[in-house]
């Protein structure tokens, strides 16, 4: 009974993660995108747990011989009798529904809404779910290899990362990008929301132990560690770089931090969680400027912190792995404590992961653009897409 009260108030926190991301990707668009922004994540809540339940579990679970997908039988919830099963059912759906809202940030202030909603459920099927089992169901080839992903850093941030670059490139960047876009119009929310998000991912991380035991609480130690840790590696760059740290600087180094000790959180020690932490502060303050040397309209940086931010953890569990650091810790150690197959497949689960995804992800929003269009008009841009895809305005006056 503990172990199922702890998971589901750990899934009710990766559930608050969503609002919470909501205003973080809200405050930093334009507030004639305010309204936008908050919907597109929110819709993710309402549809995909409906897919969750029809058909999204069952081609994420299963424990047969194909590689690829699913077996398909927990389909409507098909055999989840049990309290065990029902509450990693739970869990997961929050991650199913989180993953797509990710991607929203990449294509703020342009994307049709209609477009939108039927991109979410097309992605969530095609992509999220068969990562998930590669991953984490019994015969998961990623899962074989082993590469170790504890809470989602490739199942979830590379893997919408990766998805949110396909997506952009498709779409196009803004009207005037990259010398005249809306600046952040509240960065108040902005901060609100990483601390939503913060707090929310005690339990996205620490939930993935799947048990109030001892390997949640070293997971929830080196969330916060490597969190704060991303904050102070992204202000020293910022003041370095720039001289002065701003709201949206440390607030985006506390979730480059966080979405870096994703991957790693149960599988590395305290000491190993600061330095994953710090290095992906630095690199992902670095890798968005990439956007302007590739030409790609990542709006809120989702390529540069998810995706890169997810490739740092998963690469360095290669090197900082530690099965003695961890409470009941029964898996391959990296390079720095003995191993060295380990850091190979990590990167072969991540190259895969991210091929895989672009791949499906680019062909959805070819289709997608060629049939009912992708992208809002000229003048609805101009104008807004609270007032043009949702006839509101977040703020009247």
């Amino acid at each position: 009974m503990g172990d199922t009260a702890w998971v589901l108030v750990c899934a009710a926190l990766v559930m608050f993660m969503v609002p919470g991301l909501a205003l973080f990707y809200g405050g930093m668009v334009g507030a004639k995108n305010m309204l936008n922004m908050l919907n597109m994540n929110l819709y993710c809540l309402g549809v995909v747990p409906i897919l969750w339940v029809l058909f999204g579990y069952g081609f994420a679970s299963g424990n047969w011989s194909f590689p690829l997908f699913g077996d398909f039988d927990a389909l409507f919830l098909e055999g989840l009798d049990d309290e065990v099963s029902k509450r990693e059912f739970v869990f997961g759906m929050t991650f199913a529904v989180i993953t797509p809202a990710l991607i929203s940030g990449a294509v703020a202030a342009r994307m049709k809404f209609s477009a939108w909603a039927v991109f979410v459920p097309l992605w969530s099927f095609l992509v999220y779910s068969p990562v998930v089992y590669w991953i984490y169901a019994g015969e998961g080839w990623i899962k074989e290899l082993p590469a170790h992903d504890f809470a989602g850093g490739t199942a979830i941030h590379i893997n919408a990362g990766i998805a949110a670059l396909a997506l952009v490139m498709v779409l196009g960047p803004r009207r005037g990008w990259p010398a005249d876009v809306d600046l952040p119009h509240n960065l108040p929310f902005v901060m609100l929301g990483a601390g939503i998000l913060w707090f929310g991912w005690f339990g996205f991380n620490a939930g993935s132990a799947l048990a109030a035991d001892g390997a949640a609480a070293h997971a929830f130690l080196t969330t916060f560690l490597a969190a704060a840790a991303g904050m102070c590696g992204w202000m020293v760059i910022e003041i370095i770089r720039g001289g002065k740290p701003t709201s949206l600087g440390i607030a985006s180094g506390v979730v480059a931090g966080l979405v870096a000790i994703t991957p790693a959180a149960g599988f590395v020690g305290a000491l190993a969680a600061i330095v994953i932490g710090a290095a992906a502060g630095v690199l992902c303050f670095l890798a968005i400027s990439l956007k302007r040397h590739f030409n790609y309209d990542d709006s809120l940086d989702v390529v540069g912190v998810h995706m890169f931010g997810g490739i740092i953890g998963g690469v360095l569990i290669g090197f900082f792995a530690d099965a003695g650091a961890v409470p009941g810790g029964d898996f391959i150690n990296g390079v720095f404590f003995g191993g060295g197959e380990l850091l190979l497949n990590q990167v072969i689960s991540i190259v895969a992961v991210m091929a895989y995804s672009f791949v499906v992800t680019y062909v959805i929003a070819r289709v997608l653009k060629a049939t009912m269009g992708l992208r809002a008009t000229v003048e609805e841009e101009v104008t807004g897409l609270d007032q043009t895809q949702h006839a509101e305005l977040a703020y009247n006056h």
